[in-house]
């Protein structure tokens, strides 16, 4: 078993998206082989409805396939397809954009008017580009939860861990995306496949990940519930970690305690051509998808 070390560590950026929601970007709209096959990852946390009721109106996708995860809040959503629905808390929805899709998500927040939820977005290899595009959404009371001895929960959203596999299938990246939440003082290891980019995001509590290149990881400095704890290095909300190449990843959770996403998928090592919403492999793909959308011919009919 090898220990991943931390290629880097950095704080999520506020920004703004949509038709003027507030939130913070961990990663995106930059170099798109940093954590291949995943291209963006956004944060939409909001305690104040003006921040993210305007939403993101209608808007095209193609190439792409989107996953949101709700933790707080409704989000109300509709498509070209004449698909619509609500997400809830701990509910989540993968969408295949593939050959083209035009959709709307409207944030409505909770009834103490809070939102809290995550959108990734994960690259199309070539051959699946122009497939159809689909839907899973997926129930919160679905999505399954391991318990371990010493109160690690873990909720498998997407692949298998701990015997759990979760609901949502068939995904190009063949990702794996765990919620996981690690009690103050306890320091636990998760697996991850060698072959996989992986990356994790803190957004509660805080944990110090361990380094390959010092074998403790931190340095330790105080107890916390009889478990030695470092108080000097802890990665706190709203950080992404990147991990480079290895079988595991080792976290020591900080006096509160550490809640975070442990996201990772199988490169494609394809060239990409990216505009905003629309990621294809080459510039004349990306100029017709463009066309297209000026003509009105973006969206394929159903077959």
């Amino acid at each position: 078993m090898s220990l991943r070390p931390i290629s880097f560590q950095r704080k999520a950026v506020p920004t703004m998206e949509g038709a003027g929601v507030k939130l913070h970007r961990a990663f995106g709209f930059q170099d798109p082989t940093e954590l291949d096959p995943f291209l963006l990852f956004d944060d939409f946390r909001n305690d104040r409805p003006q921040d993210f009721l305007a939403g993101f109106p209608w808007h095209p996708h193609r190439g792409i396939e989107t996953i949101t995860y709700v933790l707080d809040g409704t989000v109300e959503h509709g498509d070209s397809l004449g698909n619509s629905g609500t997400l809830g808390a701990g509910d989540v929805q993968w969408m295949t954009a593939g050959s083209g899709i035009l959709h709307q998500e409207m944030p409505k927040g909770s009834t103490e008017g809070k939102m809290h939820g995550f959108q990734l977005w994960a690259n199309l290899p070539s051959r699946l580009k122009m497939t159809a595009p689909r839907y899973q959404d997926v129930k919160g009371a679905d999505i399954p939860e391991v318990i371990d001895d010493d109160g690690t929960r873990v909720k498998v959203i997407v692949g298998s861990f701990w015997g759990q596999t979760g609901p949502v299938d068939g995904i190009a990246a063949d990702p794996q995306y765990l919620d996981i939440h690690v009690p103050a003082g306890v320091k636990k290891t998760f697996k991850v496949d060698t072959y996989r980019r992986a990356f994790a995001y803190v957004f509660q509590g805080a944990g110090a990940f361990a380094d390959a290149s010092s074998p403790t990881g931190v340095l330790l400095e105080k107890e916390v519930g009889g478990a030695e704890v470092n108080i000097r290095d802890l990665s706190g909300n709203r950080t992404l970690i990147r991990f480079g190449t290895g079988d595991e990843v080792t976290v020591q959770a900080g006096p509160d305690g550490v809640r975070f996403l442990l996201i990772s998928g199988a490169p494609l090592q394809e060239p990409v051509a990216w505009h905003g919403p629309i990621v294809m492999n080459t510039r004349e793909e990306l100029m017709t998808a463009m066309a297209e959308l000026r003509n009105g011919t973006f969206i394929r009919p159903a077959h």
